[in-house]
């Protein structure tokens, strides 16, 4: 993987240091790019702190193109467009997820208004979000792929960013771009990485090594491997039931692969 400076769009350095503490029991869980199962993985390991007994909400970070309510089979007459057009505020719009055992805030799809919210409000909806997480243990933030202004912002609210990738190329050197401008913008933010539809553990362990020497190489920096989660076909069916896979196959590998990680992350707390 070579080191490459062009299309990083970085970010104004005014995005940089408002002043916002970091919620130490937030985890902001985001991705390079789509399809490497980062939605899936948010509410699999939601649930899964859930089991271990820990107040949880799952915030739809993805601002525009949403679909945590859809993969949970929810229907939800607020969401986050009614937090920012002003008519509800954020604790008003928690939805109580009776099959996971979570809270879920639940994004808007189509709505390019969300997706480009000035520098302010989003540090407004950070800030509010931030009082909210005083009442849970834990609060994972589904961010959107990528590296836009929204995820740039809310990414840096949490104390730490898990990083979901895949083998793919395309997956690894977007997950290195997105980690390069976090690190850079975001210092404090403790990054780690999932490596998510593996063939094996041992290939996982192998796509690691691959996006760790690069962030060594180029970064000065070493992501700690959180976990593995292996390539399992009732991830999808789950999806297609708009069943959490911990419901409806609680002993799949996937499943002990995220709950394996969720044990991983509240023993490092």
């Amino acid at each position: 993987m070579e080191e490459n400076n062009e299309n990083l769009n970085l970010a104004p350095r005014k995005e940089l240091h408002r002043a916002t503490k970091k919620g130490k029991n937030m985890i902001a869980v985001a991705s390079g790019k789509g399809g490497v199962g980062k939605t899936w993985f948010s509410i699999t390991l939601a649930q899964a702190f859930s089991l271990y007994k820990k107040k949880t909400l799952l915030f739809d970070g993805d601002l525009g193109l949403a679909n945590v309510d859809i993969q949970l089979g929810l229907m939800v007459e607020n969401d986050i467009g009614s937090v920012v057009a002003g008519e509800k505020t954020l604790n008003q719009v928690v939805y109580s997820c009776d099959k996971a055992k979570i809270d879920v805030i639940a994004g808007r799809s189509g709505s390019a208004g969300l997706a480009s919210m000035p520098v302010g409000r989003l540090q407004i909806l950070a800030e509010d979000l931030a009082l909210l997480a005083t009442s849970y243990d834990k609060i994972i933030l589904d961010m959107g792929a990528g590296v836009e202004k929204s995820v740039r912002i809310l990414s840096g609210m949490a104390e730490q960013v898990i990083v979901v990738c895949t083998d793919e190329p395309t997956s690894l050197t977007d997950g290195y771009a997105f980690i390069k401008i976090m690190t850079m913008q975001y210092p404090k933010t403790k990054i780690n990485i999932v490596i998510n539809q593996a063939n094996s553990l041992r290939e996982g362990q192998r796509t690691y090594e691959t996006l760790l020497n690069a962030c060594k190489n180029f970064l000065k920096i070493s992501p700690s491997l959180l976990g593995v989660i292996r390539r399992d076909t009732r991830v999808r069916d789950s999806i297609r039931n708009q069943t959490p896979i911990i419901n409806r196959y609680p002993t799949s590998e996937a499943t002990e692969d995220v709950m394996a990680i969720a044990k991983r992350l509240l023993e490092n707390d």
